[in-house]
């Protein structure tokens, strides 16, 4: 279950024989130093100096990277010489750093260290540059490098940008050495808190739960009107919350999805775009969603809970919009609902995966309502993994397969977050991305609208080249000070940095999640694109609904709560007819039909009684009409 959101610069090798042991060794000690510093064991009998603690976990994920991912693509499964060195190199350079820890912090070498000391700095930010882009392609690597060497170069940009030179050994011993670049906010959320949720998912998958998942909703829906279409949306959102990645969701689900939409009668650009969104938005869907959302919660120095209890209504209203659409798409073209042999019976389900069921209800108890946040997947995964060797439905050697997926996950997530870290680093110490907020602030007038329009145009156009959570992490460190300075609520600022760093992702000319989609179905990568565009546009308007509107994200009390969920559902169901170009009790939309009903939605979701009442006339206005007006042409017709 890879956690990274864009495709791999290089596929994973599939290392056998020393390699694959050497892999194995270095994964168990990382992720069991990752859980005994977590949950404070004492299994090495003395709980280390963070920095002393990252170090050995660079060294064990890190080095990896370099035999799990090639040099070149056309290697495939050969390790050279090369990578060996590389994984030597980065092994006794984090060793030297953990060693020298707590030397680094009392004596403060990120100032002044040793010569040796600046050396292995140096040594150590070529190692991460050349592990994001094995991992994560040469677009990170270009941004991740011109961030790595911008504090030497800040001084020849032009205003807002321009920034005090920095020494270049200054420079590495900041990245290196310091606690805001590579050893910062990316790395401490995953060592801390994410790693046990990159457990707890692969355990799932190991474990089978994905199918389950995928049976379950084909077992509830699969008899509806266009239900084939409906178990794609269900299952991806089940999937992505738990994978927290698009792409590893599309190839996961899509190849059992795709092909089941065609059968039943939907186009294969339709169903490649009903996947595409679907898996897109699992990355929003809680209960845990993935990387970024830890991450956010740190930065807002809130409970991961209230992110995802902010997180659930818009992610809801997204995948109601997603079902009302495929639903009337079946109505508009008569589309039959499964073939019987697909649907399973729901006690069969139920009896071969109510303890997958069962341990993710157990991790969101944990999670929401005791709040055991770094306890919780721990518990979790040893209620699946034992629940299924108990029913030996599964044997001992899936502990090994769990070991293998677990550290292949972190593996990736580290080799792209060390890398991340250094543009974190660089923004903060030479003050540009306060700066950038600053300036955007000014730009905008102190006009809300447009500055939240700058805000989604910056976060769109960096979603084309990174991942969601690199995406993210940059942008959070750049844009949130002045959205909330204007008076906008922080978790709903950074959700919709969050919602517009994704879209990216299925929308032309980028559009991964359709274009992997698209390869499934077999169809041109630009018609899926588009067709996910369309199928996803409600997107582009929930960002501005919840940030305008902080009822959606549950902040306000409850009547003020349910009555924005109310009008903004009202909103989302008509955007789906307009989209569709279908109502329910009225038929087939005309283009005027289609407008009046956005410009309706769009009062509706606007926050303030009197937009509700007039989205709400309007609407109902333009349906009697619409119906009429159907009823009389059929009549005629006959």
């Amino acid at each position: 279950m890879p956690s990274n959101d864009e495709p791999r610069a290089h596929q994973e090798r599939g290392a056998t024989g020393v390699p694959s042991v050497v892999v194995a060794l270095f994964g168990f000690a990382g992720l069991a130093l990752a859980i005994n510093q977590a949950l404070n064991l004492d299994l090495i009998g003395e709980v280390l100096v963070d920095n002393t603690f990252l170090y050995l976990e660079i060294g064990f994920f890190l080095s990896i990277s370099f035999l799990l991912y090639p040099l070149r693509r056309r290697d495939g499964d050969r390790i050279r010489l090369l990578d060996w060195g590389l994984f030597a190199a980065c092994v006794v350079v984090s060793g030297y750093l953990a060693v020298h820890g707590p030397d680094i912090s009392d004596f403060g070498w990120v100032h002044r260290a040793p010569p040796l000391a600046t050396a292995a700095a140096g040594l150590l930010v070529i190692l991460a540059l050349e592990g994001v882009r094995r991992v994560g392609g040469t677009v990170m690597l270009i941004v991740c490098g011109f961030f790595a060497v911008y504090p030497m170069i800040a001084h020849l940009m032009p205003g807002v940008f321009w920034s005090p030179q920095l020494d270049p050994l200054a420079v590495l011993r900041e990245h290196a050495l310091g606690t805001e670049s590579i050893l910062g906010l990316p790395i401490r959320v995953v060592t801390e808190v994410l790693m046990g949720y990159l457990i707890f998912g692969a355990a799932l998958i190991v474990t089978g739960g994905g199918r389950v998942f995928m049976d379950l909703a084909l077992a509830l829906l699969g008899r509806t009107r266009g239900g084939t279409a409906k178990v794609a949306v269900v299952s991806s959102a089940l999937f992505g919350s738990l994978s927290g990645s698009v792409l590893s969701n599309v190839v996961t689900t899509g190849k059992l999805t795709i092909p089941a939409m065609r059968r039943s009668g939907f186009p294969p650009a339709y169903a490649a775009g009903v996947e595409a969104c679907a898996s897109t938005g699992g990355t929003l869907m809680p209960p845990v969603m993935g990387a970024v959302a830890f991450i956010m919660a740190d930065f807002l120095r809130i409970p991961y809970s209230s992110v995802a209890i902010a997180a659930l209504v818009p992610s809801l209203l997204f995948y109601l919009a997603l079902l009302v659409q495929v639903d009337l798409f079946a109505a508009r073209n008569s589309l039959s609902t499964a073939t019987r042999e697909d649907i399973p019976a729901f006690g069969t389900v139920l009896a071969s995966g109510w303890h997958h069921i069962l341990g993710l209800v157990l991790l969101t108890y944990l999670l929401l309502k005791l709040r055991m946040e770094t306890l919780a997947p721990y518990w979790a995964t040893l209620f699946v993994v034992g629940i299924s060797i108990l029913r030996r439905q599964v044997r001992l050697s899936v502990l090994a397969s769990l070991l293998r997926e677990s550290t292949s996950t972190v593996t990736n997530i580290f080799a792209i977050l060390v890398g991340i870290g250094m543009v974190i680093g660089t923004l903060s110490f030479t003050g540009v991305g306060p700066a950038f907020s600053r300036e955007l602030l000014l730009l905008s007038g102190g006009n809300i609208y447009l500055l939240l329009v700058l805000g989604a145009l910056t976060s769109f156009i960096l979603g084309m080249g990174m991942t969601i959570t690199a995406c993210y992490l940059l942008l959070a460190v750049i844009l949130p000070p002045a959205l909330i300075e204007a008076g906008l609520s922080p978790i709903a600022v950074h959700l919709f940095i969050l919602y517009w760093g994704m879209l990216s992702f299925i929308t032309p000319p980028v559009a991964l999640a359709a274009l992997a989609a698209g390869s499934i179905a077999g169809v041109d990568p630009m018609t899926a694109g588009f067709k996910s565009m369309r199928l996803g546009s409600v997107l582009f308007l929930l960002p501005f609904a919840f940030v305008l509107n902080p009822e959606l994200i549950l902040e306000g009390t409850l009547m003020e709560c349910l009555l924005a969920t109310l009008t903004a559902t009202a909103g989302i169901i008509l955007i789906s007819f307009a989209l569709e170009g279908w109502a329910y009790w009225v038929g087939r939309l005309d283009p005027i039909a289609r407008t009046s009903l956005v410009v309706s939605a769009t009062l509706l979701v606007v926050p303030g009684a009197a937009t509700d009442v007039y989205g709400a006339a309007l609407a109902a206005a333009t349906m009697v009409l619409k119906a009429l007006s159907n009823r009389l042409t059929l009549r005629r017709a006959q």
